[in-house]
């Protein structure tokens, strides 16, 4: 994988050589390769030697071909076009200058010009001056029933949205790059842009009127292709530190140092792992006199609540000793007032008098006052020993410079800080990457993860809308949100959404807890109700630790997202994978979680007399095995997926092969495992590279925001032959021994199965129960390579309905009489399938009931 790093330097402005070949016309030679010209001549060229057209003398267009779907169209009525590097396309510059920019034919005249790719065929009429619907349109192959003109309406399969404070329920999500219609735009026209060294931001050209500036995706239903060309320019998703995929605590509350320690200690003693420690914005003053004499709300502040606080730097030092890293709330919008302690520092270096005691207005737009905002006033309580910050920013889009939002430039120079703040270390503590919490500014701001999505409202419509809010935003690039999980305000006490809401957390991006400042809400998981291993506390603790467990497999997906020319985000819609499939446009909630796993999320209430909640799944063509169930599924349909409170739809295909720490209760902080557990499918081909940081720095040394030396073991599943192999590891120390669990669900295999591995270790033990064989591998050498032989060509087990149907048949609260009518139909042996559902017809029962039958019933066309 190839990696771009973003954090310190934005895209150059082009070079004068290139901008001047711009300038020229073109004309083509004998052997096919144009070359520029001064002659006012203009005929039709094959393979331009420059990528852009127009932009010469007296032109006000300039199109520039970026990739073989992908060209920047501009107008300028002025004649003067923008080559510094926008907020949405940052490395613009890197892209023309990639060996990717593709050949195109160039057919131009005075009155018009045609650009032709592989993709797209792109028409604009010179003589008619500005562009208009009618003037500039495009058609993409393979889709030219659909005409791209400029100026229609949009219909995109949407994007994402800056925040969700207040909302309870959908909200448009805007624009991304994809589109049903094979062709999309963004314009780029107002956004803030870079100076050419990417130090500091600009405004755009005066007068803004009239100038349009623009991307058109021609990329047809390769989503993937249109979203990876978008990184291509914009850049891609940096990578995330491997903690940051645990699980996060926050709350909207008062702590003190000693009550949050123990609300870490009771997590511990619980076994629930953390990973990550949210100090909302009551760290600092608040409700003080000081506060309330200077005027200020009390949102902003920089001082700690030494009440609460008394000794910061202990408080911190003692959560990093947990294994937790920690962030602190900002809410910058009102400055930096008198009583701050930095407050006269920072007037000094603002060249300020500080016995006006004046608050120091927030201008973050200002190049003195962002690097005195970022040192002595954070500085100060980062030397404290806080990991990142959580930018709190509610206060609009507005600027003293012109079309510059606020929330773009915070973000962009606090990762950049982080990131600097990281390469400062000493060597021996870099193992980092840089992070920052903030809210979405627009197109382009998947360069600084991790976005916050806002206040929720704890509605069960709320959390309806969050699978398809998260699986849309990749769409627009955007991969890791992190959402409010439980609700952060209003709504009414629900411990079964909680858990529900929980269980998506665990398969969303980041899994953070929040609440607001309300003693009756809590999202502390041992304060909910119990229940036999199926109430809300044993389902949230379960998933709580199943997180970190899934930590190697989201990592992975971590560096298959920063992967700079392929990179993909973690959560995709089924439509990316199957853009031809109508019904995978009908199922927006259900997504691809990494490569190996489909998510169809239960969003709504169980059923009383089943004690199960629903969901309506479509599975693609192939054959699938629940990950929670062992259930086999025949695809290529739509079904109900019904599941009690401890389960959630988790499918696996074919093939599939998802690596796990193998503790069942991980400790704090995610760090590398020595002991995995790998589940496995049979049927199909399998392979999965585990990547691995050397987080504790044994062999490999590296600057903080270097390409990381990765630990790579190739895990590989072969059909034919029936074998799993394990190994060689690729980098890392020669001496650590790993211990591998392979657990191959729902598979029918010949006996005995076989397990072997080169090296002294102990003998691998082999177990066979209900169809799920189990291999455990001990103490196997890093060099070494494991083999297990499973037997030629097994196959997916054949389920056995009314195995599966009996737990929610027995709980469930409905007749006895009904309970055994129903399982004499689902055990009648010999019967065909469709007699049996029409002697289920004939039975009253609840309508959930009917399809938790079904389901089992019929999950299988052979079973």
């Amino acid at each position: 994988m190839a990696y771009y790093n973003i954090n310190l330097v934005v895209a150059s402005e082009p070079s004068s050589a290139r901008s001047c070949t711009c300038a020229s016309t073109s004309t083509s030679t004998s052997n096919g390769i144009s070359t520029p010209t001064s002659t006012s001549t203009r005929t039709p060229t094959r393979t331009p030697a420059t990528p852009i057209v127009g932009g010469r003398d007296g032109d006000k267009f300039r199109f520039t071909v970026l990739r073989d779907g992908l060209v920047r169209y501009e107008y300028a009525p002025d004649g003067h076009f923008e080559d510094r590097p926008s907020a949405f396309a940052a490395l613009r510059d890197e892209a023309l200058q990639s060996v990717s920019v593709p050949d195109f034919t160039l057919r131009e005249t005075p009155a018009k010009v045609d650009i032709i790719t592989e993709r797209f065929h792109l028409t604009y009429s010179k003589a008619a001056g500005r562009f208009s619907p009618g003037t500039l349109f495009a058609r993409v192959f393979g889709h030219t029933s659909e005409v791209w003109r400029f100026g229609d309406e949009q219909q995109t399969l949407g994007g994402t949205y800056r925040t969700l404070d207040h909302v309870d329920g959908r909200v448009d999500m805007g624009h991304g790059v994809v589109s049903r219609k094979g062709f999309a735009s963004v314009d780029d026209s107002r956004t803030m842009l870079f100076t050419p060294d990417g130090s500091f931001i600009a405004p755009r050209r005066e007068p803004v009127e009239g100038r349009i500036d623009g991307y058109l995706f021609c990329y047809g239903h390769d989503y993937r292709a249109a979203v990876q060309a978008f990184y291509a320019i914009s850049g891609p998703q940096p990578l995330l530190p491997r903690w940051a995929l645990g699980n996060w605590w926050s709350r909207y509350k008062e702590y003190t140092t000693e009550s949050y320690l123990d609300l870490v200690r009771t997590f511990a003693k619980h076994a629930l792992p953390l990973s990550c420690a949210v100090v909302d914005m009551d760290w600092h003053l608040v409700a003080d006199d000081v506060v309330k004499e200077s005027g200020q709300s009390g949102w902003t502040g920089y001082t700690w609540n030494k009440d609460l606080f008394p000794d910061p730097k202990a408080f911190i030092r003692e959560l990093h000793r947990q294994g937790l890293h920690v962030t602190l709330n900002d809410h910058p919008a009102e400055g930096v007032a008198s009583y701050e302690d930095m407050y006269k520092a920072v007037a000094r270096k603002l060249n300020l008098d500080p016995s006006t005691k004046e608050t120091i207005p927030f201008d973050i737009t200002n190049k003195s006052f962002l690097k005195a905002y970022f040192d002595p006033l954070l500085k100060n309580l980062e030397d404290d020993g806080i990991d990142f910050w959580w930018i709190d920013w509610q206060q609009g889009r507005y600027t003293d410079m012109k079309d510059v939002d606020p929330l773009w430039v915070l973000n962009h120079f606090h990762y950049q800080h982080n990131a600097e703040r990281l390469a400062s270390r000493s060597r021996d503590e870099r193992g980092e990457h840089p992070l920052i919490f903030s809210r979405y500014a627009g197109p382009g701001s998947h360069r600084y993860p991790i976005g916050f999505s806002g206040d929720t409202t704890l509605s069960w419509a709320s959390l309806h809308f969050q699978p398809e809010f998260t699986a849309t935003a990749s769409n627009i690039g955007y991969g890791w949100w992190s959402h409010d999980i439980g609700g952060h305000m209003l709504g009414e006490r629900d411990d079964e959404l909680t858990a529900r809401w929980v269980q998506f957390g665990v398969f969303s991006p980041i899994m953070r807890l929040h609440s607001t400042k309300n003693e009756w809400m809590c999202k502390e998981p041992w304060k909910l109700p119990a229940g036999s291993g199926q109430g809300p506390r044993d389902a949230v603790f379960d998933f709580l630790r199943l997180r970190h467990r899934l930590i190697p497999y989201i990592h992975t997906m971590n560096a298959r997202a920063a992967d700079k020319d392929n990179g993909e985000p973690l959560i995709q819609p089924m439509y990316w994978e199957h853009p031809e499939r109508d019904e995978a446009y009908g199922v927006p909630n259900q997504y691809y979680y990494g490569s190996e796993m489909i998510v169809a999320p239960i969003t709504s209430p169980l059923n009383r007399a089943t004690k199960t909640g629903k969901v309506r799944a479509w599975l693609p063509p192939g054959k699938y095995v629940d990950y929670f169930t062992g259930v086999v599924y025949d695809g290529d349909r739509h079904l109900w997926l019904n599941r009690t409170l401890d389960k959630y739809p988790v499918l696996l295909k074919q093939g599939a092969i998802v690596p796990l720490d193998s503790a069942m209760t991980p400790e704090n902080g995610g760090k590398n495992p020595d002991r995995f557990e790998v589940v496995v499918t049979v049927g199909a081909d399998g392979r999965f590279d585990l990547l691995e940081e050397d987080e504790d720095g044994i062999t490999i040394k590296r600057e903080a925001t270097e390409v990381p030396d990765w630990i790579r073991t190739p895990i590989v599943y072969s059909q034919a032959e029936g074998t799993i192999t394990i190994g060689p590891t690729q980098g890392g120390h020669p001496s650590l021994r790993r211990n591998w669990y392979v657990r191959v669900l729902s598979a029918r295999v010949a006996w005995p199965v076989r397990a072997s591995y080169s090296g002294e270790g102990p003998e691998p033990q082999v177990s066979v129960v209900d169809n799920v064989v189990s291999v455990d591998l001990r103490d196997v050498p890093p060099r070494s390579q494991a083999v297990i032989h499973l037997g030629a060509n097994p196959q997916l087990a054949t389920n056995k309905p009314m195995d599966l149907l009996f737990p929610i048949l027995y709980a469930a609260q409905v007749g006895y009489e009904l309970k055994e009518k129903i399982e004499a139909i689902v055990k009648e042996d010999g019967v065909p399938a469709s007699t049996r559902a029409s002697q289920l017809d004939t039975l009253d029962m609840d309508a959930d009931l009917r399809l938790v039958v079904n389901e089992f019933l019929f999950a299988q066309s052979r079973s």
